[in-house]
């Protein structure tokens, strides 16, 4: 009986899991009280879009739970699942990259062409100009200046824990992660700290809109990637990781290289360029 079940291939067949099911209804539930909570539709809608919220993240750790024991003591993350792993992983920063491209699309279709004869309306929004006149810009030499420098030390910092991995350094390795997660909590912090300075605010113009939509979905995308090397750090504690099977750090360390690339396009284009746009459209007038 025993070798009518083994596995003469390398591929992992999932057994059959909850997760999918109580995801989905625990999203229809939250989805639905984000609706009714945004609509006043009744007085419990914040207690049922919490219901959902929690809904989503139990099942999200439950079923990542899952997944670290099919890898660290099944074993069933063979080489070629962990190469089809990969392309996963790939595939999903590509759909991210894709996903920014549409804000920096909103942006530039505006900044580029602020008094665009088609569109007769934006000659009367904007002024003509880009930023939009009466928009004070935040100087990108000041608060952005200070969170490009740390994101890019945590760019090093987490390729810093890789190799101490690689090479089985154990304390490197933790010493790594904790600084890129102090240094990506420090990133969400002066971010706060610069948007409750801000002189402009999300509705009623299209340069709030996507200032706030770039900038705010790249701090969400922070805070998930410090999230994700807490809990990398929460593994390496518990012996997980070795030199060879490392998937969940790798995904992670890739991940906050890609928001660190992000946010360099984030700060030329919409701080640097957008505050020299301002500067010249002062001075024209």
């Amino acid at each position: 009986m025993a070798e009518a079940h083994a596995k003469h291939h390398d591929y992992h067949l999932v057994d059959p899991s909850p997760w999918p099911f109580v995801g989905s209804v625990s999203a229809f539930i939250m989805a639905f009280g984000a609706i009714a909570w945004m609509h006043k539709m009744f007085s419990g809608a914040p207690i049922v879009f919490g219901i959902g919220t929690i809904g989503v993240l139990y099942t999200m750790a439950s079923w990542w739970g899952d997944v670290i024991k099919e890898a660290q003591y099944k074993g069933d993350h063979t080489r070629v699942v962990q190469l089809h792993h990969r392309y996963g992983m790939i595939l999903f920063i590509a759909s991210e990259v894709m996903f920014f491209v549409a804000w920096f699309w909103a942006y530039f279709n505006s900044a580029l062409y602020p008094g665009y004869e088609v569109q007769a309306t934006r000659d009367a929004l904007f002024g003509g100009v880009w930023p939009p006149k009466g928009i004070e810009t935040f100087d990108p030499w000041h608060l952005p200046l200070l969170n490009t420098l740390i994101l890019l030390t945590s760019g090093t910092t987490v390729t810093w824990a890789h190799h101490a991995l690689l090479e089985g350094d154990r304390k490197g390795l933790k010493y790594g992660l904790i600084l890129t997660v102090l240094l990506g909590a420090t990133f969400t912090c002066v971010q706060a700290y610069e948007y409750s300075h801000a002189t402009f605010s999300f509705a009623g113009h299209i340069y709030g809109a996507t200032f706030f939509m770039a900038t705010g979905f790249h701090g969400f995308h922070v805070l998930v990637g410090t999230i994700f090397l807490l809990v990398c750090l929460v593994r390496v504690y518990a012996g997980h990781f070795t030199p060879k099977q490392h998937l969940g750090f790798e995904f992670a360390a890739w991940y906050w290289h890609f928001v660190d690339v992000v946010w360099l396009f984030l700060f030329v284009c919409i701080y640097v360029w957008g505050h020299g746009a301002e500067t010249m459209a002062h001075g024209a007038h």
